[in-house]
């Protein structure tokens, strides 16, 4: 059952149409990640949702409740039971951390101290009442911000880039205890994000954006490989895009005889192949290729080859690669599984 519903939802700014019939359904309890480029319109829906900017057209409930019905309906931001927690967290210098979490409670609710407890417990951050913001980390202030968010236990809560000012290596850590926050509250998340790692490893769905319209919303697994079409297939993960016929449900390519996932139509088109997709086999197995470049991450590593494409003319072929890595400069290359397909529009 969905939470958040957004229907043909339209902003201008000026002469700029920024968002252009925007609908998306946010389930409760879900993290939903809204993907996009700079300027697709992420960060303007977000603040209509908020109710910091009021729509031009279309309709925002939560639960139910109308919020935003243009030119008549606009709740009030403090009256939505929506939180924000912004990019770099805006917290109270002047206030300790029990002070900022506590910001958002009435000063005479009986369990005021009882919940900030709970939820310092809940971020990880338990016996840090009385340090001020300036004494924190930059992951640690981010667990306070959301800490504040949800303390008076918000319908939903709109994230805006939260882990954009972390340095990677506590990026993974902070979305992981944001993710666990959110769902040990049962509070329904709105993430706003350029990261498509970001979003498909932490979102339940993913709406991805573009000029100011959900191009297509599904599981982080639907939108990754069943893309809706070439643009979100580049966008969403590396891809080896190629120009190719089907025929029968096979097409024949430089990097061997592929098969569309299952439904393909028949014609002129293009093709997607994932990184992992594509296996390293021996040269007299598989098609040759050439290994131009390898960067190895201990986890695994990333292997640029290069095929003959049409007319002798060099592909590039990226291969994600665990294990051993090549000793040769002549591979031979292999692709598993079906490859997204799109055919050539009549």
């Amino acid at each position: 059952m969905s939470l958040l519903e957004v229907r043909g939802v339209r902003k201008s700014f000026d002469d700029l149409e920024v968002l252009r019939g925007v609908d998306l359904d946010v389930p409760s309890g879900a993290l939903v990640a809204v993907l996009g480029p700079s300027g697709c319109g992420k960060t303007t829906l977000l603040r209509v949702i908020a109710g910091f900017e009021r729509a031009g057209a279309g309709t925002v409930s939560v639960g139910g409740r109308l919020l935003t019905a243009p030119p008549g309906t606009h709740v009030a931001p403090e009256k939505r039971r929506i939180a924000v927690v912004p990019q770099e967290g805006a917290l109270f210098p002047h206030l300790t951390v029990a002070d900022n979490v506590a910001y958002g409670l009435r000063r005479r609710d009986p369990r005021r101290g009882r919940r900030v407890s709970e939820l310092l417990e809940l971020v990880g951050l338990e016996g840090y009442e009385r340090r001020m913001p300036a004494e924190l980390s930059g992951g640690q202030q981010q667990r306070v911000a959301l800490a504040r968010a949800l303390a008076p236990e918000p319908q939903v809560v709109l994230l805006d880039e939260p882990f954009s000012a972390l340095d990677a290596a506590l990026r993974a850590s902070v979305r992981a205890d944001v993710r666990a926050a959110l769902r040990a509250t049962g509070a329904t998340g709105f993430l706003v994000t350029h990261d498509q790692e970001e979003a498909l490893s932490t979102a339940d769905v993913v709406a991805v954006m573009r000029d100011g319209v959900v191009v297509q919303a599904g599981t982080p697994e639907q939108v990754y490989r069943a893309p809706h079409d070439l643009d979100v297939a580049r966008f969403v993960g590396e891809a080896v895009v190629l120009a190719a016929t089907v025929a029968g449900g096979v097409a024949r390519t430089p990097l061997g005889e592929l098969r569309p996932a299952p439904g393909c139509v028949d014609g002129s088109g293009t093709l997607v192949v994932r990184p992992e997709q594509v296996h390293l086999v021996a040269c007299d197995v598989g098609v040759p290729a050439r290994v131009v470049d390898t960067v190895f991450y201990g986890h695994d590593a990333s292997v640029l080859l290069e095929v003959d494409g049409e007319g002798g003319a060099p592909l590039p072929v990226l291969c994600r690669l665990q294990g051993d890595l090549p000793v040769t400069e002549r591979v031979g290359l292999r692709v598993d599984g079906p490859v997204s397909w799109f055919p050539r529009a009549s």
